[in-house]
């Protein structure tokens, strides 16, 4: 009876080691390659909404970093100014992933698995890409536009904030940039990699907390964050002009897929993959 005892506790002990203990990379993978064909499987209205929503609800980022730039602006050094930004850099991301709205960076990796795969073709990804790509920019221009009204009536800060911010997004030229957001692309990539291995609610925030405050911290340029930063320089400067704003958003937007794709979509299925051929 006793040794009887002594068995179900040990199988519950190991039970609960087994439930405790970290993902595996193929346990990670198969649940990313999960995740991916269920959003191929949902509708094109769906997509939609969900990447708008994503749009809309990551520009409370923009809008907190006007806010802090404004109230920092004259008694602190502006170089000082950008890193205490990328404190609060994470909150707009923070309500997008864990709102389980269509982040394009965030869905790009994880989308590119089931076409490396074989599971789905790339025709069908380069739809899915367009489509969050277009609900993201477009929710990003309405809370742009929101902003740049809403701001200067509370007080909390003025258009000159807004050029500003749009200023210091575009002062590197294109190769920069370009390279910037590749290094995003891959953060942004490990993230939606790293989500999938958390198993808490707390441990996502940290995880989303960390990786975005780095982009933050870094300077690194995010396209959908970027969008809505230049879109409102673009809305209230004549400083800004439409190809500057569409030559960044293209060159961020490639950059971001070219990182997320290459340094962690194909380079964690390779893994896999030759370890298996092994």
């Amino acid at each position: 009876m006793i040794e009887s005892q002594e068995l179900k506790i040990d199988k519950t002990t190991k039970d609960e080691a087994v439930e405790n203990s970290p993902m595996s990379h193929s346990e990670i993978l198969r649940e990313q390659v999960s995740e991916a064909l269920d959003i191929y499987g949902k509708t094109h209205s769906s997509i939609l909404l969900s990447s708008f929503s994503a749009g809309l609800e990551i520009g409370f980022s923009f809008l907190l970093i006007c806010v802090m730039t404004s109230f920092f602006s004259n008694e602190t050094n502006e170089a000082v100014i950008w890193k205490i930004n990328s404190f609060i850099y994470p909150i707009g991301f923070i309500l997008v992933v864990l709102g389980k709205s269509m982040l394009f960076t965030e869905q790009t990796s994880l989308l590119t698995l089931p076409v490396l795969n074989k599971k789905s073709k790339i025709t069908d990804l380069f739809r899915l890409w367009g489509l969050v790509l277009t609900g993201n920019i477009f929710g990003g221009m309405l809370i742009s536009i929101l902003s740049i009204w809403i701001g200067p009536r509370l007080g909390i800060f003025t258009i000159n904030i807004v050029e500003k911010i749009a200023e210091h997004v575009l002062h590197e030229d294109l190769t920069v940039i370009f390279v910037s957001s590749i290094l995003a692309g891959w953060l942004m990539g490990l993230l939606s990699w790293l989500l999938t291995s958390s198993d808490s609610t707390i441990s996502r925030i940290l995880v989303i907390y960390i990786i975005t405050a780095v982009i933050g911290a870094m300077g690194l340029h995010h396209s959908i964050v970027g969008n809505i930063e230049v879109f409102s320089g673009l809305m209230v400067s004549k400083k800004i002009t439409i190809p500057e704003y569409l030559s960044f958003q293209s060159i961020a937007i490639a950059g971001n897929a070219i990182g997320g794709v290459v340094f962690v979509a194909f380079l964690k299925h390779k893994a896999f993959a030759y370890n298996g051929n092994n």
